[in-house]
């Protein structure tokens, strides 16, 4: 079974776990800055909004993160000094400029009672077993939500995809990128959900 639970009530002592979730389902993007893992982790477990975020616990082991939030708070909150001391000096200040402008930026679309649903995540140990389709479900539940909006979901990302699409996710619009040749993504989609 899936427990779904807001990280704040976890505890700082999930910090960590949650932060190698991160890591592990956005290495390919992250690995420019180091290909160590656990370098990777402790330079960005700090960014994530215990508030914002929710975990997928099976068996009381996180297994899946997701963040939920009114479009107007961030859920990635870094420290460019935090960056650079795991990363070093002009990695960490890259990372930072990188957080800053991918991570950072405000919702573009909030409405009022629209969702903003970002860095859904599984542990590669996890995948496929349903975690994701249980914390988004959990998200669903939130009061105060009529509409939920998912961001810049890879168009290469077809696991994901087909979730939020089972989810009843619809595709609203694509972003065309200008780095398909180096990362092999063509556009950035963006998919909403309405609740009755």
């Amino acid at each position: 079974m899936i427990e779904v639970r807001r990280a704040d009530e976890l505890g700082e002592g999930y910090r960590r776990a949650i932060g190698g979730i991160f890591v592990d389902a956005f290495y390919e993007y992250f690995s420019y800055f180091s290909t160590d893992r656990e370098r990777l982790t402790d330079a960005f477990a700090h960014m994530l909004v215990p508030d914002l975020f929710y975990v997928g616990l099976v068996d009381g082991s996180p297994a899946g993160i997701a963040a939920c939030t009114d479009g107007r708070r961030l859920s990635i909150q870094h420290d460019t000094r935090e960056l650079r001391r795991h990363l070093g000096l002009v990695k960490g200040t890259i990372a930072g400029s990188v957080f800053k402008s991918n991570f950072q930026a405000p919702f573009h679309h909030p409405g009022p009672a629209t969702a903003s649903v970002e860095c859904v995540a599984t542990a590669a140990a996890y995948r496929g077993r349903g975690v994701a389709s249980a914390i988004l479900t959990h998200l669903l539940t939130l009061p105060g939500y009529r509409a939920y909006v998912l961001e810049d979901i890879a168009d290469t990302n077809g696991a994901a995809l087909r979730v939020y699409g089972r989810l009843g996710y619809t595709e609203i619009h694509r972003r065309p990128v200008k780095h398909t040749k180096r990362t092999g993504i063509n556009s950035y989609i963006c998919m909403r959900l309405e609740r009755d």
